[in-house]
């Protein structure tokens, strides 16, 4: 790794007292070279003066939310190589190094820490955050032809293109999710790595609410298939209508062929209306499918330009 290379380790942090100087000291001596940032969001148990006091550098966000957090992070601060993990001392250190190599080495825009496949399901007492992330991972995949096998983790290493190309939306802990549809789609070099999970200790409480933030997740994935793949998304929400259509239509149809009349005048156009409906989502979702590729387009020359930029 050349000495020159900065190294920017991002730790978005709210109510962490009991493992943020842990946490700290743990990346500091695995990258002695790094800046270690903590970003408080709103902290009300001392977390901000504990981080500062281990040696990190402490800025503040008061939008509440991980999303929010991230934000300010990826705008603020310049670097080769960001390192971003959580402040609940729930990723192993040992990793670090090879994750930021990746990186610096040009081998990857964002290297993903898969806790998947390896002891997270072993060591999360929560059966409903394992069955979420696994049906997240499996929505995921399908939709976006990929296979990553972690969608979720808050352990990942990125490029400075990557951060500073990534517009986040999110605000709250749906924003791993954003990241990931947001490399497959622009076609970012991804890498992952299995790393050991350990659960939180003992005192150290999650702030992940299983069924509120996890419908924000599923929500989130909803609102980027649209917004990614318009055609197949409005070509499924267009087969509904037009399934509909042809339930109420057909016999209408056959009942006219039988006896030369409609009798059923409402339902022949209410299953005109359904196919209405049905034709001009498919119309949409090809002008939609345009619109994303020309943002593509765009999207390559502002990521040319984001790559002169850090070389001047």
């Amino acid at each position: 790794m050349s000495k020159d290379k900065k190294i920017a380790v991002l730790i978005p942090c709210y109510n962490e007292s009991k493992t943020i100087a842990k946490v700290v000291k743990d990346y500091k001596e695995v990258l002695p070279e790094a800046d270690i940032y903590v970003y408080d969001n709103n902290s009300t148990d001392g977390t901000d003066k504990i981080a500062k006091k281990a040696g990190a550098i402490v800025k503040y966000e008061y939008r509440q939310g991980k999303g929010n957090v991230i934000r300010t992070m990826f705008k603020d601060i310049d670097a080769d190589c960001y390192l971003m993990i959580d402040g609940d001392d729930t990723y192993p250190k040992e990793n670090a190094k090879e994750m930021c190599n990746l990186v610096l080495e040009g081998k990857a825009d964002m290297v993903i820490g898969d806790r998947l496949s390896s002891t997270y399901f072993t060591e999360n007492k929560r059966p409903f955050h394992n069955f979420g992330n696994k049906l997240v991972r499996g929505l995921i995949n399908t939709l976006f032809h990929s296979n990553i096998r972690d969608i979720m983790t808050g352990y990942r290493a990125f490029s400075y293109e990557f951060v500073k190309t990534f517009p986040v939306l999110s605000k709250g802990f749906e924003i791993e999710t954003e990241m990931t549809i947001h490399a497959l789609d622009k076609n970012f070099l991804l890498k992952e790595i299995p790393v050991s999970y350990r659960d939180r200790p003992k005192g150290s409480v999650s702030k992940l609410n299983t069924y509120s933030d996890g419908f924000k997740v599923l929500k989130t994935i909803a609102r980027l298939f649209k917004e990614y793949k318009p055609t197949l998304f409005f070509s499924l929400v267009s087969l509904i209508f037009l399934i509909i259509s042809l339930i109420f239509g057909i016999p209408v149809f056959v009942e006219y062929f039988e006896t030369g009349l409609v009798p059923r005048i409402p339902t022949l156009i209410f299953a005109g209306f359904m196919l209405i409906i049905a034709i001009l989502l498919f119309v949409c979702g090809i002008i939609l499918e345009v619109l994303v590729k020309k943002h593509r387009q765009l999207f390559e020359l502002i990521l040319i330009r984001t790559k002169k930029e850090k070389g001047n």
